[in-house]
């Protein structure tokens, strides 16, 4: 696990697959850094979660689309966004050639179940 956000990061492959560390786990919470590079979602696919995401992007840059939006959202460094757990959203792209860092905490509605 790293101390810091941004050490021992993977070099850049937009060829390879996304790269995701687990940073902190407690029941109903979940904190992980996810490092992309080129990549996105598979076309069709759309994640659909049984737990809320907030995220935060802390290097590079990514579209990010949510179904029931008709335009994907452009998140640059220092945007952050709320998923609501079932909001089907994908990933349309990350920048390419360099490291697309987010901070993704996953939780558990309470008033939801």
């Amino acid at each position: 696990m790293p101390d810091n956000l941004f050490a021992a990061l993977p070099l850049p492959d937009v060829h390879g697959a996304e790269h995701f560390d687990e940073l902190l786990t407690r029941p109903g919470l979940r904190i992980e850094r996810i490092v992309s590079s080129g990549q996105a979602s598979a076309p069709g696919f759309w994640y659909d979660q049984a737990e809320g995401e907030w995220l935060v992007v802390l290097s590079g840059s990514a579209g990010l689309r949510l179904e029931h939006e008709a335009q994907e959202r452009v998140l640059r460094v220092g945007d952050y966004l709320d998923i609501p757990a079932h909001c089907r959203h994908r990933v349309e792209w990350t920048e390419a050639g360099v490291s697309t860092v987010w901070l993704a905490v996953f939780y558990r509605d309470r008033s939801t179940g």
